[in-house]
């Protein structure tokens, strides 16, 4: 899943809102290009994620799953 291109936010043990805030602060600061994997255990970011994503425009470019833990890979 890492990548050295790739900058990693782990928001394991966070709930609800606290991975949705967390994701927008950094894609904020972020250079266009930018891409991020986005690491979650709350289930709720299943949904939340992919709705941040499609309000801010960034392009979704996967999820896995993986014992309960969610990694979003997204750029800018």
């Amino acid at each position: 899943m890492s990548d050295d291109s790739v900058v990693t936010v782990n928001l394991i043990g966070f709930m609800c809102p606290i991975p949705v805030h967390e994701t927008r602060r950094a894609f904020e600061s972020a250079l266009d290009g930018t891409e991020m994997l986005i690491l979650c255990d709350d289930p709720e970011t299943l949904h939340d994620i992919p709705a941040l994503c499609d309000r801010l425009g960034l392009n979704l470019m996967g999820v896995e799953e993986e014992a309960g833990e969610y990694g979003f890979r997204i750029r800018k």
